[in-house]
């Protein structure tokens, strides 16, 4: 009896992974039929704003969705890979110079909150907790894991920081074009056939190893920054010298985009007024806070436009990364900066959310 028992979860079980994977397999077609569509009629991002684009669509129109699960993680270490390979001997000797507009995202981050947190529970009526995640601009899944520890309501953060990354992925390329003249077809990398298979079989070690490793003793961001730790370490001693191939970066933007879109499913039309608006009104905001410190760090360190603005833009480190790597700013300034912001989101957030609770 317990046998026929175990027999039938487990084929319970079969069941159900399969239909998952037909449910990711039908999405991920889904976002790439949006890139399709970008591409053809030549909009911007085609492989990042068009996946989002097409999921957000499907998500108000009811369809289901899922997201890639490990998949979209593997594609995350191609650009820790990314930025580990932009770290070298000459950078580290930058540092120093580098310190003045790094050390700004601290006050930074604390008229982010001074903002962020009155306008969510004041002014939107979200309770605290909610109110305080909500409005700090760390990592996607952290946010969203420390506010349900704090009691918050967890489908109202992943809106509000869904929002928060699509809004920054639309307006921050129209910044860089309109504003900077950049076209944003910086080449991406090498094609794989042109990268030596030894140099590519190490890429692949460091991603694999390097997340591994960094998921294993619980490190942030994981699938980014234990990537780029192992990565840089190779390219310090001269045995990586390119970047991730082109496909990888390209197949990369696609998961990521529909990883984002993903996280509209479900969305009913009283979201989109309250919490999609909510976090729209804000990324609004953030973006002008970000625009004042990208001229403050241009201004004090002499830092370049491009550079300063996609450092101070609060998005995700991967969504950064792909626009730094397409409009060809220094790909490592750029993530330093996002590294040290989440950094200090992760590990000041809890300790200010519990004497905001008291």
């Amino acid at each position: 009896m317990e046998k026929a028992e175990g027999d039938g979860r487990s084929v319970s079980d079969r069941t159900n992974r399969r239909a998952a994977l037909i449910l990711s397999t039908r999405t991920m077609l889904l976002g790439a039929s949006g890139s399709l569509l970008f591409w053809s009629l030549n909009l911007p991002l085609p492989f990042l704003l068009g996946p989002i684009s097409a999921c957000l669509l499907a998500a108000l129109a009811g369809i289901p969705m899922r997201g890639a699960g490990q998949a979209e993680q593997l594609m995350r270490t191609v650009l820790g890979v990314a930025v580990g390979s932009a770290i070298t001997p000459s950078l580290i000797g930058d540092l120093p110079a580098m310190a003045t507009s790094i050390l700004l995202v601290v006050p930074y981050l604390l008229l982010i909150g001074l903002i962020g947190f009155p306008f969510f529970h004041r002014v939107r009526g979200l309770d605290r907790p909610t109110a305080f995640y909500a409005s700090m601009p760390g990592g996607f899944q952290d946010m969203v894991l420390f506010g349900e520890e704090a009691g918050a309501d967890t489908r109202a953060l992943s809106l509000i920081h869904a929002t928060r990354l699509l809004v920054i992925m639309v307006l921050v390329p129209l910044a860089l074009q309109m504003g900077f003249g950049r076209s944003l077809n910086a080449p991406l990398g090498q094609a794989a056939a042109n990268i030596a298979l030894s140099e590519l079989a190490l890429m692949a070690v460091a991603a694999i190893v390097g997340w591994r490793v960094a998921r294993r003793i619980g490190m942030f961001g994981a699938s980014i920054l234990g990537p780029m730790i192992a990565t840089a370490a190779l390219s310090l001693a001269g045995l990586i010298t390119h970047r991730p191939p082109a496909e990888a970066i390209i197949l990369s933007q696609l998961v990521i985009g529909t990883g984002i879109g993903v996280k509209y499913r479900g969305l009913t039309l009283a979201e989109l007024r309250s919490h999609v608006g909510a976090g729209a009104m804000f990324s609004a905001m953030l973006c002008l806070v970000a625009a004042i410190f990208a001229l403050l760090s241009h201004l004090i360190s002499g830092t370049a436009g491009v550079e300063a603005l996609l450092s101070f833009a609060p998005g995700g480190q991967a969504e950064m990364a792909i626009l730094a790597i397409i409009s060809g700013a220094d790909l490592a300034f750029v993530v330093s900066h996002h590294i040290f912001r989440v950094t200090l989101v992760i590990l000041c957030a809890p300790i200010v959310a519990r004497l905001i609770r008291r």
